[in-house]
């Protein structure tokens, strides 16, 4: 009798562990076509970020050159127009000087001219003549 229980415990026991195996042979079937399936869409998805990111160094390249550019016009336009003020400048600034010394020129004799009041100034109620003004 003890051999018969001891065959029939074994019988169940191996019957469990057959049991336990073919699960764990699906999971690994399932396991094994996840991964697979997860390979194939990640290589494509990998391509498709490596170009894009090949693309976006090429864009990058493009600004990179326009920066460099700019900055050689930028640079460019500072010594023209250094240029321009030192060449026009200097005369520039001469011919407004002549011309505010003839203006000043002609209006002292226009002030010399009988007939024209001089300018008063109205400080706290009292009419005040202009060489009178205190000049600050």
């Amino acid at each position: 009798m003890a051999g018969i229980l001891v065959a029939v415990f074994w019988a169940i026991l191996v019957s469990f562990l057959a049991v336990a195996l073919a699960r764990l042979a699906q999971t690994l079937k399932a396991t094994t076509k996840l991964v697979a399936d997860v390979t194939d869409q990640a290589v494509p998805l990998l391509a498709d970020a490596s170009e894009a990111v090949r693309s976006a160094q090429t864009q990058i390249d493009r600004v990179d050159a326009i920066a460099s550019d700019v900055q050689e016009v930028t640079s460019n336009a500072s010594a023209l127009s250094s240029t321009v003020a030192s060449t026009f400048g200097g005369p520039l600034v001469k011919v407004a000087a002549f011309g505010y010394g003839v203006r000043r020129a002609l209006g002292g004799r226009k002030e010399d001219v009988p007939g024209k009041s001089p300018r008063r100034t109205v400080i706290l109620g009292r009419t005040v003549p202009a060489a009178r003004r205190k000049r600050k």
